[in-house]
Parts: structure tokens; sequence; C-alpha cells
């Protein structure tokens, strides 16, 4: 069988074995083959092992971004072929609604802090991004999906930084709103 993907050009990349797994499972799903349950979620949570001579990271990363927004696309049209538009268009906001009292929270108070030793993201990287996405939902400033999903924070130590897990489960939540929205 042909490589789905270019192997990393030096040292470690994704497991193929893993990554050929994924892709083809999530086409049968896509396709209606498969009666395994797959959708956006499952897509922007997939993992892979890195092994020596997997599969380039950054190309894999990019077809798991089109796929994520491939399952958005269908989960949408099923959703509205069943309910209507304005039932979508009422879950959006309903979603986004749910967003905004973290967004409107002050800067350095948006999350809890990390525990004390434990890894977290750093405050004013985080508060930059949330208030690009208040701006978005409140004006319509420009945000694109990639934006949220492609931000990189700088870890840091203990309460310095915000835990990690509650920004992590924020974002996915903003980005969800962000693709069904595009």
């Amino acid at each position: 069988m042909a490589d789905l993907f270019r192997r990393a050009k030096s040292g470690r990349g994704y497991d193929t074995h893993e990554v050929d797994d994924f892709f083809a499972r999530a086409q049968a799903v896509y396709e209606g083959r498969s009666a395994e349950r797959m959708g956006p979620e499952t897509v922007r949570t997939a993992a892979f092992s890195q092994v020596r001579g997997g599969y380039d990271e950054p190309q894999v990363d990019g077809a798991l971004d089109r796929l994520d927004n491939a399952f958005t696309r269908k989960q949408r049209a099923e959703f509205i072929a069943e309910h209507g538009q304005q039932a979508w268009l009422d879950k959006i906001i309903e979603r986004a609604t749910t967003l905004y009292d973290r967004l409107g929270r002050p800067d350095g108070q948006k999350f809890a802090p990390a525990e004390r030793g434990q890894p977290g993201y750093d405050r004013a990287q985080v508060d930059a991004l949330l208030r690009r996405l208040a701006d978005y939902f409140n004006s319509g400033a420009p945000l694109a999906s990639a934006d949220v999903r492609h931000a990189v924070f700088t870890p840091v130590r203990g309460k310095r930084g915000y835990a990690m897990g509650p920004v992590d489960a924020f974002l996915d939540r903003a980005l969800e709103v962000i693709l069904a929205a595009e």
C-alpha cells in the first residue's frame, strides 16, 4: 500500500500504521460504510505515537484540519436537513453564549491557575487570544478557525499560568462555534 503522506525528513514522525488506520476508519464513517461514531470532536482529539521514519507531522495535521472541516460541514448539513436552518442558527447562538462569561472576565482571571509545579499556559497569550475571540463574537472582527486551532502558548510553571485542560476545552468549544459559522 502506498503511503498516505510523505515521511518525516529527519527524525521522528507520526506512526504510519496509526495514521493509516485512523484515516481509513474516518473515510468509511464519512462515506456511510461504517457504523462507528466519529465526528469533528474525534478528529480534533486524534493523537498518534511518534516513531522514527513516521509521517511528516505538519502534513498529517493539515489533513486532520481538512477532515475536521469536512465532518463539521456534513454534521451541519445533516442537522439542517432534519431540523431546519433556524434550528441550526439557534444551536450555534446557544453554544456561543456559553463562551461569553469567560470572555468577559478580567485578564489574568479567565481560567484557574495551574497547580503548583505543573505546567500551564502563559496567561497574557491566552488572554490576547480570548480578546480576539470576544471581538469576533461582539463585532465580527476577523478570526479564522485556524487562528484558534493553531494557537500555541508558551508553557509556564504553576500559578503564573492557566491550567491547560480548561483552556483547551474552552478553545475546542470556541472552535466548534467558529467552524459552524464558517
